[in-house]
């Protein structure tokens, strides 16, 4: 009975470290795709934002019962200090301590969320930070000690979730240069042109008349149109 009880957790801490691994991955891709702004008419941010953090939620979940059914086991006597305390584990110390490195830092990830409105903003975004250090240790526990590290399948797989978190790095990585690139460009064209000083100009006076040959003529017409004005307002 011990030994088929054993067995089932022996099972079930594989399964459930393997499927961690594969929503640990998802995670990050997310992550770094929702830091980029990546978003569309058919997939919008808020889409992305609540689709991160059931992945999210879905990888604790399974990591929570990856950690409980290797502690339950009794084939390899981990302990609960070593869920917590690195590398004191008595059972393959290295390769178990990373893995409750990668734990305890998917837990700090886990706690700034649910204490987002209640921490500063640098604080969170710096303990988020931590995110891309626990994906790494994690694939180098879970090749280091898994049981089916040294399997084909498994070489696969932890391939594809590489392949996937570098092709997301590499794409964050030149979008922000590109943004920069383009924001220098902008910034250079941009020049501050002095402005001249307006003068006012003087305002225009009566019409001068000077005298010589017609200007009698002149100086009645003046008058005249001066004094059709003055009736042109005067009318209702």
């Amino acid at each position: 009975m011990l030994a088929t009880s054993s067995t089932t957790l022996w099972y079930t801490t594989r399964a459930t470290g393997v499927v961690a691994l594969i929503l640990l991955t998802g995670t990050m891709v997310l992550g770094i795709l929702t830091a980029g702004r990546v978003r569309s008419r058919q997939w919008p941010a808020f889409a992305q934002a609540e689709l991160h953090k059931w992945v999210s939620l879905l990888a604790m979940a399974f990591l929570s019962l990856h950690v409980l059914t290797a502690v339950l086991d009794t084939y390899v006597h981990l302990g609960w200090a070593s869920v917590v305390v690195p590398f004191t584990s008595s059972y393959e110390p290295l390769w178990t301590g990373l893995g409750t490195v990668a734990v305890d830092l998917m837990v700090a990830v886990a706690v700034s969320s649910a204490l987002r409105q209640r921490i500063s903003a640098r604080t969170w975004r710096g303990i988020h930070w931590v995110a891309y250090g626990s994906w790494p240790v994690a694939m180098a526990h879970a090749l280091g000690e898994g049981t089916d590290g040294f399997k084909l399948w498994m070489d696969v797989l932890a391939g594809l979730c590489t392949v996937a978190v570098t092709v997301a790095l590499i794409w964050r990585i030149s979008e922000h240069r590109r943004s920069r690139q383009l924001a220098d460009r902008m910034s250079s064209r941009t020049r501050v042109v002095p402005m001249r000083p307006v003068v006012p100009s003087r305002p225009a006076g009566p019409p001068v008349i000077r005298s010589g040959p017609g200007g009698a003529a002149r100086r009645a017409e003046v008058h005249a149109l001066s004094v059709d004005d003055l009736l042109m307002e005067e009318q209702p």
